[in-house]
């Protein structure tokens, strides 16, 4: 299984819920980094990372793939006959 099919394959519930928390926190750090307003550094360093973690935590959860539901659509896409 290559990275475009995993991509495509069902998530499991629990990493769509993980993907939407690293979205939002990739979000709401972008949007502190991005702040015209002058904030201290380290508050800016840390939605850094925030921003970091938020994105790898949302690619994982991407690429997770739910084995059952996978080998149900898979049944549905077989030929009638069982071939």
């Amino acid at each position: 299984m290559n990275i475009l099919e995993r991509a495509k394959a069902p998530t499991p519930k629990f990493f769509r819920i993980l993907r939407s928390i690293g979205l939002a926190l990739l979000g709401i750090s972008g949007s502190i980094v991005a702040s015209p307003v002058i904030l201290p550094t380290a508050v800016v360093t840390a939605a850094g990372y925030v921003a970091v973690a938020g994105g790898v935590i949302s690619a994982i959860s991407q690429i997770t793939v739910d084995d059952k539901a996978k080998k149900e659509i898979e049944n549905l896409n077989k030929a009638r006959d069982g071939n």
